[in-house]
């Protein structure tokens, strides 16, 4: 089985002239992530609705065995709270996320620091996310007047649909948690945070979502060849298993991120 290893995002200015050349277009910077990665993060779809037409680029810009991973709105999970779902979640779905069509992998929802665990409100929220592109699609036909005119409500296939669930908060360590993602399939994210936020053990669906935020630093230091060999074993523990893995660095402030997903890659290759 193939694992998924890319960065979260691929636009920062930083990078020009390190891992971008100097001389490449900016128009091209995703391509040439693409030609040596074989995932993304999308995160521009965490600040505002994006659309459809920007997601048929991006999905024109990528290889043929290529996934994005996008990340929920912000505007669900961090103003909202997770309520109000009937509303946002159809807004987010119609927003062009089933444009990105074969190259669509999971949804990510990361949770803010300051949320806690409500397990009421946290299941109300796992049972209205779709589980395949068909039922996306016909919960993004629900979207409001926000969306009349820019709204991509449609699917070629009906393909499963993936979640994952990224939190912040250390009332979410309790089996009651992790059961409820079980239940609904949804993967607990793991996340290296230097040890700032909660770090979850155990897969809880069929797939794993990794996120490396920086071993020593938050978002800042890089990985020790030591520190990437380990995950590489966790990883390889995972794809033994039967369990689909998508890892993703986000430590992206000196330039690390790039560089250390080609590497881990390479050691699982």
């Amino acid at each position: 089985m193939l694992a998924r290893v890319g960065i979260s995002g691929w636009t920062y200015p930083p990078w020009r002239g390190h891992f971008y050349p100097a001389e490449l277009p900016h128009r091209q910077e995703l391509a040439y992530a693409a030609s040596r990665l074989n995932s993304i993060e999308i995160n521009g779809s965490f600040y505002s609705l994006q659309r459809p037409s920007s997601y048929r680029s991006w999905r024109e810009q990528v290889p043929a065995n290529f996934v994005f991973a996008v990340k929920g709105g912000r505007f669900i999970t961090h103003m909202k709270r997770l309520t109000d779902v009937e509303h946002t979640l159809p807004n987010f779905l119609a927003s062009g996320v089933l444009a990105l069509g074969d190259k669509l992998g999971p949804l990510l929802w990361q949770l803010p620091p300051n949320f806690r665990f409500e397990p009421a409100r946290i299941e109300a929220f796992l049972q209205r996310l779709p589980h395949s592109t068909g039922e996306a699609a016909y919960l993004s036909r629900h979207h409001d007047q926000r969306l009349t005119g820019r709204a991509w409500t449609g699917t070629a296939t009906d393909r499963p649909l993936r979640h994952a669930m990224e939190v912040r908060h250390d009332s979410f360590l309790t089996p009651r948690f992790t059961d409820l993602l079980g239940q609904y399939g949804v993967a607990a994210v793991i996340a290296d945070t230097a040890g700032k936020w909660p770090q979850f053990e155990q897969p809880t669906a069929d797939f794993v979502y990794l996120r490396l935020h920086g071993a020593q630093e938050l978002y800042v230091s890089g990985y020790t060849e030591d520190e990437l060999s380990r995950w590489a074993g966790r990883v390889r523990g995972w794809l033994t298993a039967g369990l689909a893995a998508y890892v993703y660095f986000d430590n992206d402030v000196k330039v690390h991120s790039p560089y250390d997903a080609m590497r881990l890659a390479a050691l699982l290759a």
